[in-house]
């Protein structure tokens, strides 16, 4: 059998950091443990309603902050108006080692301190289309982990949803930074490529995808 290639750490555009194969096995379990308890409350997973009606695909979850479209607040109350659990300490450190992974500075590493997470769950057929996370009054970086199926990641640019973009393949246990320049850019998730998931991360199908943020709100 042939040796895995080692997938190399690239910048996709200034301060979009793309370092695969970053979570361990091991990781990606606990955090598939952890991610299945906030699933079920104090505010559970749910399809979010957008304002016009629609409804995503994916299904979301947050712990530190409630997002719905297009604010935080502390308590769900699009939901069931109770407050989301809390953003434990153990995130904030792997968001500062994911941070000195993807930019390898220390200072910036120490500094970052998220307090908000979105858990989104997609199965086969979801989907999320072109947009920006802006909703934060914070520009630090967004970290993004991916467990499960393979998805395509769509990276924008920071002045329209269309071209030109780059398509890069996450696949489980990979890790994903967008800041600086590229903080704001549109960004979308096109496609997920079912059954390419290793079921050992404890996740059977579909993809989990945890984006850890600081809101700058108090």
């Amino acid at each position: 059998m042939d040796a895995l290639i080692p997938r190399p750490a690239r910048e996709v555009a200034p301060g979009a950091w793309h370092v695969p194969d970053w979570l361990t096995l091991d990781q990606q379990r606990e955090l598939v443990t952890a991610c299945r308890a906030w699933a079920t409350g104090p505010v559970p997973i749910r399809h979010t309603r957008l304002p016009r009606g629609g409804v995503m695909s994916v299904r979301t979850v947050c712990i530190g902050w409630h997002w719905q479209p297009y604010r935080y607040t502390r308590t769900a109350d699009d939901v069931n108006g109770r407050r989301v659990a809390e953003f434990p300490d153990w995130m904030v450190e792997l968001g500062r080692r994911a941070l000195l992974a993807a930019y390898g500075d220390e200072q910036a590493a120490r500094e970052y301190t998220p307090d908000t997470a979105l858990i989104n769950f997609y199965d086969g057929q979801a989907r999320l289309g072109m947009h920006q996370d802006k909703d934060e009054r914070s520009s630090a970086p967004v970290v993004s982990l991916s467990i499960g199926d393979t998805c395509v990641f769509r990276v924008g640019n920071t002045e329209t949803r269309t071209r030109p973009y780059t398509d890069v393949e996450l696949v489980s246990g990979d890790l994903f930074v967008f800041g600086g320049p590229s903080r704001f850019v549109h960004h979308a998730v096109p496609k997920v490529h079912e059954g390419t998931g290793d079921p050992a991360t404890g996740l059977a199908s579909g993809r989990l995808n945890i984006t850890m943020r600081v809101t700058g709100l108090s």
